[in-house]
């Protein structure tokens, strides 16, 4: 297949006549989405849909990427992809109706210890929806993982003996421990729960919907957006959610930055120190709230 990357980078150069700051900006970020989509989707830039966009800048997100970042990266995909279509090897683009919040990066939204334990009581372990539901959210929680890398999980990821799962979404795989409780959770759905639920038997992924299928990014989001009502928490509570919590919570116990970035799987330690100045914050509160000469 003719090398699009390269063909669009000549194209900056001597038909834009584009500075050189611009060319590697935009070949940084159309590169990095390949490489991305290739090791999580196994496809190349030119099969990329609208909704493996999305999951990319989401992804960015979750790395803890300014806004600006991201939305310069959707910029570098848009004038890409519409070189790709104008250059006649696609009819259409996919970067369409995507949007990305331009403001300021605010600090993301977390739970509280009491939240997060109202929410993972929510699933009632009396049919395989609700097993499936209490060990999607306990191992979400107990790991910290993507959502992408959680509905990504395979059966062969799970290693119940030992206790962790394999987590191989990001360029380099880790292995998470669980704690006791989403061990239980997750042992009882693949024990007892999962094997009914399969639409064929040769199903590889450890978390199916009720079709039997692989479940999706937004099968998971409803039915933590079905929790968060049930559990009558106020806070708008996303996968992310999750995600930023597990971060928060360990480094309020005293974990170490360090191991914090290897279970995030960030390959930045700068976008882990993120969380270091929301439990920074936390603490300014309380000393505000609680010193008698605050």
């Amino acid at each position: 297949m003719l090398d699009l990357i390269g063909a669009y980078e000549n194209y900056l150069s001597k038909v834009k006549q584009a500075s050189a700051n611009t060319i590697a900006s935009y070949m940084r970020d159309i590169r990095q989405f390949s490489d991305w989509l290739r090791s999580v989707k196994d496809a190349d830039v030119v099969d990329a849909t609208q909704v493996n966009i999305s999951d990319y800048l989401s992804h960015l997100e979750e790395d803890g990427r300014s806004s600006a970042t991201v939305s310069r990266n959707l910029a570098s995909l848009k004038n890409f992809f519409a070189y790709v279509v104008s250059s006649g090897f696609l009819e259409n683009t996919p970067v369409t109706e995507i949007r990305v919040d331009r403001g300021e990066k605010k600090l993301p939204q977390i739970l509280t210890g009491r939240e997060i334990e109202l929410l993972l009581a929510q699933p009632v372990c009396v049919d395989a929806k609700g097993y499936r539901d209490k060990a999607m959210l306990e191992v979400m929680y107990a790991t910290g993982i993507r959502v992408t890398e959680l509905i990504d999980l395979d059966v062969d990821d799970v290693n119940l003996d030992l206790g962790v799962i394999k987590c191989s979404g990001s360029k380099k795989s880790r292995s998470i421990p669980l704690y006791p409780a989403a061990l239980k959770a997750l042992s009882a759905y693949l024990k007892d729960v999962r094997r009914g639920m399969l639409a064929n038997p040769d199903e590889r992924a450890l978390f199916v919907n009720v079709s039997g299928v692989r479940m999706s990014r937004q099968g998971f989001w409803k039915i933590l957006k079905h929790y968060q009502e049930t559990a009558h928490i106020e806070k708008e509570i996303t996968p992310h959610t999750l995600r930023h919590s597990f971060a928060v919570h360990l480094l309020e116990n005293g974990a170490d930055l360090g191991s914090v970035q290897e279970l995030m799987g960030h390959s930045d330690i700068s976008s882990t120190q993120m969380y270091t100045h929301m439990v920074n914050n936390k603490l300014k509160s309380v000393y505000e709230k609680c010193h008698p000469k605050a």
